[in-house]
């Protein structure tokens, strides 16, 4: 059985590609498209979810990245700005892991269980987290994925 489950926050939980101006706003070392962006699915049904698979057993993460071009107090803001999205729009999910990491970092190298699953939009960190013995999925069905389990 795999034992967890990770989310990509930004294209994948997280609507920051739709968020007006967003990529010159991150080029200005503003990490408001992190707080501003909607959700990209029903996260009351997610959470629901994702409680009821941690009560099986299941360990729940995230795994995302910092902005490309950081710096120190940049990266402190837009940790800060994941949190406060993860907060606010997850109230009643209680994160086993939080990985908000370096661009570019592969993401199977920072949970604490291998060989579980990822929702992400990107195809080379699917890929990546497949190489190392995981299975992945990008953001289509994502509840669907889920209630499968």
């Amino acid at each position: 059985m795999m034992n967890a489950i990770y989310f990509d926050m930004d294209g994948t939980i997280a609507d920051l590609y739709a968020v007006e101006d967003w990529l010159a706003k991150l080029r200005a070392y503003d990490p408001a498209p992190y707080a501003e962006a909607v959700p990209l699915l029903r996260l009351c049904d997610l959470a629901r979810r994702l409680n009821k698979l941690q009560k099986m057993g299941y360990t729940i993460g995230i795994v995302s990245w910092l902005s490309k071009k950081p710096t120190p107090a940049y990266n402190e803001a837009v940790t800060m700005a994941k949190m406060k999205w993860l907060a606010k729009h997850m109230p009643s999910v209680r994160w086993d892991e939080v990985r908000i990491v370096p661009y570019g970092t592969p993401k199977s190298s920072v949970v604490s269980i291998s060989g579980g699953i990822l929702f992400d939009d990107e195809q080379n960190n699917r890929t990546e987290w497949e190489n190392a013995g995981g299975t992945a999925y990008d953001v289509k069905n994502i509840l669907e994925i889920l209630r499968g389990l």
